[in-house]
């Protein structure tokens, strides 16, 4: 799939500078940056989940006792 994408003068010349400070293609730039974004998004609404989740129960158990439960 091909995405075109339009930019200020400024914002080529950073992209350009940052894809040649680490050696990737400005494709390989935003493809990683978008992905980069998705993947902090769908984290932060797991951990919100998992918030909400502990603060209606907010028993914890040691690796200790989960291992003396699970018979490790």
């Amino acid at each position: 799939m091909a995405i075109s994408l339009r930019l200020s003068d400024e914002d080529t010349k950073l992209f350009k500078s940052y894809a040649k400070l680490h050696n990737i293609t400005i494709s390989e730039l935003v493809r990683q940056s978008v992905l980069e974004k998705i993947e902090d998004e769908y984290d932060l609404k797991v951990y919100e989940k998992a918030i909400a989740e502990f603060e209606k129960d907010p028993v914890t158990y040691t690796l200790a006792e989960v291992k003396e439960e699970l018979g490790l």
